[in-house]
């Protein structure tokens, strides 16, 4: 199966802020999620992948097609997009807006559409602006996998929604990908429901790339180690990141670059992003 996504040697650059993600890839029939706080540059390779900004240099791939050719036209048919703020006009019911997006993609199922927003709960008679903030986003997801995509593009599309509501999103998205042929890309800086959610995870801080792995890859490869500040340099390169503490040290160490006889901890990943974040400041 070809891979839904496909980043080389990506670069953009602003005044005050650059993105660079050396290589970066979503195999398909897989969930992805991009991880990272407040700016550090998820939704800008968001906008990337869409080409609603153009990159400085590299190469995007999207469903076997580059990004910013006429190929990539094609395949925006077979994309799903949700931001976390649903752009729908105010004024519209949710009737009216599928009535409007029928005419917006070819393969539009209006069957699909209804099916969902009554699975939601949602009141279709009502004006987008008196929805609250879950309707909303459910709204914008009913309408995103009504048109039958391949692809489905998620960027922050939990934030804000209660626990309850965002337990049952991420539930549809898991149903998605049943489909062998489904992928998803979702951005979040709630890491818990990616980790509930995704087979792989990238790491973003201050606009650069600090890993992308298999997510059960990832508690295989990671540990933290209990002990003393002034033991830190026995492990060496080992030691990836650390949280010093009046009482000692936690370091999260590569375990391949230990003996099998070390005593490690296991490692979420929210504790491990944070652990990497730490030592990228250092």
């Amino acid at each position: 199966m070809r891979d839904a996504i496909r980043i080389e040697g990506l670069r953009k650059t602003y005044k005050d802020f650059s993105l660079e993600i050396p290589s970066l890839t979503l195999p398909g029939g897989c969930i992805l999620g991009l991880i990272g706080e407040n700016g550090a540059g998820k939704t800008t390779t968001i906008r990337l992948l869409l080409d609603l900004i153009r990159r400085d240099e590299g190469e995007i791939t999207v469903l076997g097609e580059m990004v910013g050719t006429k190929g990539y036209e094609v395949v925006k048919e077979d994309i799903g997009v949700v931001f976390d703020e649903p752009g729908f006009p105010p004024a519209l019911t949710g009737k009216e807006i599928g009535r409007i997006l029928r005419y917006t993609y070819k393969r539009w199922d209006a069957a699909v559409y209804e099916k969902l927003t009554e699975q939601f709960g949602l009141p279709m008679h009502k004006k987008f602006s008196e929805y609250s903030k879950g309707m909303k986003m459910k709204l914008a997801i009913a309408a995103a996998l009504s048109h039958n995509p391949k692809l489905l593009v998620l960027d922050e599309a939990t934030s804000g929604l209660d626990p309850v509501v965002r337990d049952e999103i991420l539930d549809i998205f898991m149903d998605f990908t049943r489909a062998e042929d489904h992928s998803i890309l979702v951005s979040s800086h709630i890491v818990s429901d990616l980790e509930k959610l995704c087979d792989y995870v990238a790491f973003l801080h201050g606009g650069k790339l600090l890993l992308w792995e298999e997510k059960d890859r990832l508690a295989e490869r990671y540990g933290v180690i209990q002990c003393m500040e002034e033991e830190i340099a026995d492990y060496g390169d080992a030691v990836k990141g650390r949280r010093i503490t009046p009482y000692g040290a936690q370091i999260l160490v590569d375990r391949a670059m230990l003996p099998d006889s070390a005593e490690i901890m296991p490692v979420g990943v929210e504790d491990l992003f944070v652990y990497l974040v730490k030592e990228e400041r250092r």
